[in-house]
């Protein structure tokens, strides 16, 4: 499993019976994972005087419950970059703590590249850590998401971090659909970044179904490659969606056709009260070399 060690600013302190506990800066949320199926006994007192709890409801959806006097919203680093965080529907908190590991990953195949300008192109780009990460290594970024209120988010957070000024073109569109009209315009990427929801709409009511619609999504991004691509990043928190699947779609698409190679693995985050790790996905990445 990969995970870093590296966050000051964010922590798991500990999980047990559906819930993790956490420490977002100076704020400690208790928010439900399906994950922990575990039933540890909870001897951390923190567990009982959060900040805020996210309580599902019986009838679907949930809310949080707020219990001390917890800003709207507040700022994490990781490392040079800086993120804005609230909490928001669905027990989300506007970033994914575990996708460090992918940021690192990702600059450091910008900085070893020998082109002059690295490309990237940012699907399902959510909030814009990713894109801030890139651009932090003097990339040029195209960030496409369907929804305008969390690119207006991932504005805020290119500010946050300083790269405001970057060379970056914030698309608001179904990413299919930006992709096809990419591959028509002639435009090419190095570097393709992929965070699919499991299911989800565009900006027209477009429905998504990741199972059914992955490999067919993964042939459309093979086509806006450049001549000499550097990787491919392919994000899954679907449990039926394994690290081994996203692999073989890879290699059935890309590597077939580009040569390289393809690396998948569960990503996790570490957890401090008991030195397990908590799995929060997988990711498969291809790379020329």
């Amino acid at each position: 499993m990969r995970y870093t060690k590296d966050w000051k600013d964010y922590e798991l302190i500990d999980c047990s019976s559906g819930e993790k506990l956490e420490r977002w800066g100076n704020e400690i949320l208790v928010r439900p994972d399906p994950q922990v199926i575990w039933k540890s006994e909870r001897t951390d007192n923190l567990w009982f005087h959060p900040s805020a709890r996210y309580q599902r409801s019986k009838t679907g959806g949930g809310s949080w419950q707020v219990f001390s006097h917890m800003p709207p919203a507040w700022q994490v680093s990781y490392k040079d970059l800086t993120f804005n965080i609230k909490t928001m529907g669905f027990k989300h908190t506007g970033l994914f703590p575990e996708q460090a590991v992918n940021w690192d990953f990702t600059r450091e195949l910008i900085r070893k590249s020998d082109k002059e300008k690295v490309k990237v192109l940012n699907l399902f780009a959510y909030t814009g850590a990713a894109t801030v990460a890139c651009l932090k290594e003097g990339a040029e970024v195209v960030h496409v998401d369907a929804s305008k209120g969390m690119t207006n988010w991932a504005k805020e957070n290119a500010v946050s971090s300083g790269v405001s000024d970057g060379a970056v073109r914030w698309i608001v569109d179904d990413c299919l659909k930006f992709v096809k009209r990419e591959i028509r315009r002639g435009n090419r990427y190095d570097i393709v970044i992929m965070d699919p929801p499991s299911y989800g709409r565009g900006p027209k009511g477009e429905i998504w179904h990741l199972e059914d619609s992955l490999y067919d999504f993964v042939a459309e991004v093979e086509q806006v490659l450049s001549d000499e691509p550097i990787a491919i990043l392919l994000n899954s928190y679907t449990t039926g969606l394994s690290a081994s699947v996203m692999k073989y779609i890879l290699d059935d698409i890309i590597t077939k056709k580009h040569g390289g190679f393809v690396t998948a693995d569960e990503i996790g985050l570490p957890v401090t009260n008991t030195d397990g790790v908590l799995p929060c996905g997988a990711t498969a990445v291809w790379q020329q070399k």
